[in-house]
């Protein structure tokens, strides 16, 4: 096994339970893993040494919702909605069409581009779905092109019901044979619950049938409207209900009082113009959180989880360690790797070399210097990228 020694990390933030910012650190690297943390000046020997030059060093983004995984462009539609025009759930169905007609390569090489521009920006744990196929086939083959770029693939056959198609007869493909195609490459399962798309006993079919087979639960809820998503997805135990743009107090609550991650999409909410969700709420309740990037070519054609953790900052009321605790170990709980062998979005020994140094002192930067590119160097399992 060859190990390496970072050294001289300025400021590290390791986003183990007591949240605690070290100065003057260093770790060991091998196998993969986290061997050694501590203060630089008692940092053992090792086969290779990287000197961080006092840069901040932090956990890889963990990014817990994007859907990479599409063919086309909405660029015409994002202008139209800058000049005033209304986000509607509709606009999905021309990537649909798209992705129908794109081959599986071209499918492959568009999430392999974007897999690849989120890891330069230090994301080194990425969930995505299908939900652009909408058909069985095509569904099928979104699936395998995720399961080959990401960490985490989520079955979002009810994304929409597409145009021509009866919703009855839709439904029943997407928990039946739709759901039985796609098995062998996913591990959680999502329904977009808003107007537009599927209510909440659309939703609660879809994840129980998904449940069945032992897919992990997770919901779009709440984002153009009172939904109903967020109570559902409390009620089912859900990993996580991400949007959450309306919220009443019941349903803070409902969050304060359960397992379930509010995940929150602040680019999305930039480019769709949508009121930001009311992030300070949620974790003054006790709720817990995540920030995610949302990459998709029609609301939030973003890989920056740096741009995320910016957002949230300037515009959410977060400070800058709740936001980066949010992209970070807060984001590993939406999809249950916060603990054991495979945790992600912490630095511990035992724990995966998932890390990155910023080219600046402290992660305040991130908010400081919003927009500058300040990713230094990414080590993806103990592997500099």
């Amino acid at each position: 096994m060859t190990t390496e020694l970072v050294t001289n990390i300025g400021e590290l933030t390791t986003q183990n339970d007591d949240r605690e910012r070290r100065h003057d650190a260093a770790l060991v690297i091998g196998d993969g893993r986290v061997l050694w943390i501590g203060p630089a000046a008692q940092a053992p020997a090792a086969d290779t040494r990287t000197d961080a030059g006092g840069r901040a060093a932090l956990p890889g983004w963990v990014d817990t919702h994007s859907h990479v995984v599409f063919a086309g462009d909405r660029s015409a539609e994002f202008e139209a909605r800058m000049a005033g025009q209304a986000y509607a759930a509709g606009g999905i169905n021309a990537t649909v069409a798209a992705t129908r007609a794109a081959s599986d390569e071209q499918l492959a090489t568009t999430a392999r581009g974007l897999r690849d521009e989120a890891e330069a920006q230090g994301t080194t744990f990425l969930e995505t779905k299908t939900g652009y196929g909408l058909d069985l086939e095509s569904e099928v083959r979104s699936a395998r092109a995720a399961a080959s770029v990401a960490d985490v693939v989520t079955y979002l056959g009810a994304h929409i019901v597409p145009a021509g198609v009866d919703r009855r007869d839709y439904l029943d493909l997407v928990t039946g044979p739709m759901l039985d195609a796609v098995r062998p490459y996913v591990q959680f399962i999502d329904a977009f619950c808003e107007a537009g798309a599927f209510d909440v006993e659309e939703t609660r079919e879809v994840l129980l049938a998904g449940r069945a087979t032992g897919l992990g639960l997770r919901v779009h809820g709440n984002q153009l409207g009172f939904s109903g998503g967020v109570r559902l997805a409390t009620e089912l135990g859900c990993l996580s209900v991400d949007h959450c743009n309306h919220l009443d107090a019941a349903d803070v609550d409902a969050l304060a009082g359960s397992s379930t991650v509010a995940t929150l999409l602040p680019a999305c909410d930039l480019s769709t113009r949508q009121p930001f969700p009311p992030a300070r709420q949620l974790l003054d309740a006790g709720a817990s959180i995540a920030l995610a990037s949302n990459c998709n070519p029609g609301s939030s054609y973003t890989t920056s989880m740096p741009f995320c953790v910016a957002t949230a900052v300037l515009q959410m009321g977060l400070t800058i360690d709740e936001a980066v605790w949010a992209a970070t170990r807060g984001a590993a709980k939406a999809v249950n790797r916060e603990h054991g062998t495979d945790a992600v979005g912490s630095l511990r020994v035992g724990g995966l070399a998932d890390l990155q140094l910023l080219n600046a002192p402290s992660v305040a930067h991130l908010a400081y210097r919003p927009g500058v590119p300040l990713t230094h160097a990414v080590w993806r399992r103990g592997i500099r990228r």
